[in-house]
């Protein structure tokens, strides 16, 4: 995921190997109903999310207390399942052992197991022996991140890997560790209960979600390109991500918008090399784009009713000069822009070009303008599956846990969009924050650590979601 936010580390000794049998004490969330509070995660979120009622829990049946029960049972296997993985990150289109691993799970299971879908994907396919019904598609990412990490657990990383010309570190720095095994885990607990599940279920493991080296495909989109959400295709698809910086047993959803578009773009500015003494006989790019980076900050801040059409445009790079004393030939900027709706996504990239060449030619030199192909459309959350599937997430977080309904998106971004774009689509969030904890460090850090506690939460919502979507259990 393309984000940041923030976090706390828990402490070493929850996950000492001993420590994987749940705690009574924290895990009554398999048990009850759920309150409303706030998403800690992406700060500018919770601040007004506080102030919106969750709707109340969904009336429940014989099937939900079954499937909590069997989340009880497998959640010890499901943490030795994150902590496996954990131990053995892999990067984008790299994630063989990871991919195995679920194979293996699923073809022991019952599941028709499709493998190598866009180059390390699998999907997984449950027929319910309940009766008709919809198909629903669960979604969990398997890539790590070029990160070494920086964190004294039993499992943490030493892994190593080729990323972008160099040998870097390897972290599951982001939680899909834990997504991959929360869906293992429920892949067990649907196919031990498919005697009551209606209709058909499509797990979907897909990789390279935290975007590839130039020139590299894969991903949601490659997925749905070769054929993810076909043969059978899903009335929905479910998807959900850990985040730190929420308090373990909240849970955050919204209907509309939830994640940003993320597009990438390069600006190649060319002046006229001369001597840093005698600046008058060139143009001098740093100057030309120290311009263009500044002027860029008005499309958003003058240019945007961002009331309405929030955005973020970052300058990120700035490449000039080899030498203190000349002035170069040209400089090279990248950065990223971040919106929620294709019209507003298209006036910013005008205005970007516009601006770039604008300003370099009134100084006497130019601009090329290119935006990355890889890009990841906002992710909307259907309104109408929204509505009917809150009430079961309310439900999922028992009785120890929160219900946070935010009001307005984020600008992290997902590619879970490409699914979403296919398909009605809900995606939430699952706190991984130990109760208490403050200054956390954020997804993306080297010392980004998950209390376990928070797997649960994601697990049961996933079940619930999956009986009530499907109509399992009903009499």
């Amino acid at each position: 995921m393309l984000f940041a936010s923030r976090f706390k580390a828990s402490t070493a000794t929850r996950f000492v190997a001993e420590a994987v049998a749940p705690d009574a004490g924290r895990r009554g969330l398999l048990a009850g109903a759920c309150a409303c509070a706030a998403f800690a995660a992406l700060r500018p979120l919770a601040a007004r999310a506080q102030s919106l009622p969750a709707p109340p829990p969904g009336p429940a049946r014989p099937i939900h207390a079954v499937l909590d029960e069997a989340a009880r049972g497998i959640e010890a296997k499901m943490i030795a399942w994150r902590r496996d993985i954990h131990a053995h990150p892999e990067l984008g289109n790299q994630e063989t052992r990871t991919a195995a691993l679920v194979a293996r799970h699923l073809k022991a299971l019952g599941y028709e197991v499709r493998e190598g879908v866009a180059v390390t994907g699998v999907v997984g396919v449950l027929a319910g022996e309940g009766g008709p019904g919809p198909v629903l598609a669960l979604r969990a990412d398997m890539d790590a991140l070029p990160v070494a990490e920086q964190v004294d657990l039993p499992f943490a990383s030493k892994a190593r890997a080729p990323w972008g010309g160099e040998t870097v570190g390897v972290m599951h720095a982001c939680g899909h560790d834990c997504h991959v095994a929360m869906l293992m885990a429920a892949a067990e607990v649907l196919a031990a209960q498919r005697r009551q599940i209606r209709g058909t279920i499509k797990l979907i493991f897909q990789p390279a979600e935290e975007g590839l080296p130039v020139g590299e495909v894969g991903g949601a989109r490659l997925m749905v390109e070769q054929g993810a959400l076909a043969d059978p295709k899903p009335d929905a698809v479910i998807g959900l991500h850990v985040m730190a910086g929420a308090p373990v047993g909240t849970v955050t959803y919204r209907a509309g918008p939830i994640l940003s578009g993320s597009d990438t773009f390069r600006i190649v500015v060319r002046g006229r090399q001369t001597h840093g003494a005698q600046p008058w006989n060139g143009v001098d790019p740093i100057t030309i784009g120290s311009t263009i980076v500044t002027t860029l900050q008005t499309i958003v801040s003058r240019e945007t009713d961002i009331q309405r059409n929030p955005a973020v445009l970052t300058v990120g790079v700035f490449k000039g000069g080899v030498r203190h004393n000349i002035v170069p030939d040209e400089v090279e900027l990248s950065g990223t822009l971040r919106t929620y709706g294709e019209e507003h996504r298209q006036r910013v990239r005008q205005r970007v070009g516009e601006i770039a060449e604008g300003v370099a030619k009134s100084m006497r030199g130019s601009a090329e303008v290119s935006w990355n192909p890889a890009v990841y459309p906002a992710t909307i959350n259907d309104a109408a599956l929204v509505e009917r599937m809150a009430p079961s997430l309310a439900r999922a977080c028992g009785a120890g846990g929160t219900l946070v309904r935010a009001d307005f998106p984020a600008s992290p971004s997902e590619d879970f969009s490409y699914f979403a774009n296919v398909v009605p689509g809900l995606f939430f969030f699952v706190g991984i924050d130990p109760p208490g904890s403050r200054g956390a460090a954020p997804n993306h850090s080297p010392r980004f650590q998950v209390d376990e506690a928070g797997l649960a939460y994601g697990l049961r919502a996933l079940l619930h979601l999956t009986a009530d979507f499907t109509g399992s259990g009903a009499a």
